[in-house]
């Protein structure tokens, strides 16, 4: 039987609101703080302190985004990852120690969203959550059609046409250059893990190839970013991939 980490006034609201959030740590403290912060800012938020808790909650209540911890007992962050990504959809930002850039590849590429290092302020944490939760519904509302463009600084990129422009004239690109441009703009403020992008530009058989990978990168902010040196919408995830912002 699932047995409940908090008294119910720490983790729900006497009143539905437009996005829940699942919290999923084994430390109370933690909870607690997240919890109480969140429901401040109008969210409808749960908690629970394991993996096991967590799977059980989130088919129950159907959360907007799930916050899941990477160490947990009974069943830790990595197994409920697997297996909520089985059915659920929306956002998961995963937890975890400032030590544990590994973890945090094997989460992103199991399919987490965004990650944060404890410590970190409950601010933050709420900004990330808003982020998030707007990305999706961009994705939800835009579909990612085929002939989307999107837009970033003085670049337009049209998935239609496969044309790129920066200040209205055309940018040639390479096949590979394009497919890895494409793979990011279409998961704006998602981190990418550097063996998501090889294998989803090269395919399969690719996964270790970083340098190879950095050299594409480095090709696509040469082209596009105004400053290539400080880009402002490539973003390196240090230890971990990349990031597309707009």
């Amino acid at each position: 039987m699932v047995q409940r980490s908090e008294p119910a006034s720490l983790v729900t609201s006497r009143r539905r609101t437009k996005s829940g959030v699942l919290i999923a740590d084994d430390d109370v403290q933690i909870r607690r703080l997240l919890s109480r912060y969140l429901l401040n800012e109008g969210f409808e938020v749960w908690a629970a302190e394991n993996g096991e808790e967590a799977l059980y909650l989130a088919s129950l209540h159907q959360p907007n985004l799930i916050v899941l911890d990477l160490s947990m007992p009974v069943m830790d962050g990595f197994e409920a990852l697997k297996r909520l990504r089985e059915w659920y959809q929306s956002p998961v930002i995963i937890l975890s120690a400032a030590d544990q850039e590994r973890e945090k590849v094997r989460a992103l590429d199991l399919g987490a969203d965004d990650y944060m290092t404890k410590p970190f302020g409950p601010a933050e944490l709420a900004a990330r959550v808003r982020a998030s939760l707007r990305r999706a519904d961009r994705l939800s509302a835009a579909g990612q059609s085929d002939t989307a463009v999107v837009e970033f600084g003085e670049v337009q990129v049209d998935l239609g046409a496969r044309l790129v422009k920066r200040a209205g004239t055309e940018v040639h690109l390479t096949r590979t250059e394009y497919d890895l441009l494409r793979m990011l703009v279409t998961n704006p403020g998602k981190v990418l893990t550097h063996r998501q992008l090889l294998q989803g530009v090269w395919g399969p058989e690719y996964g270790e190839e970083t340098e190879y990978l950095r050299t594409f990168i480095k090709q696509l902010r040469r082209k596009l970013e105004g400053d290539p040196s400080r880009p402002a919408h490539i973003i390196t995830e240090p230890g971990v991939g990349y990031r597309f912002t707009e």
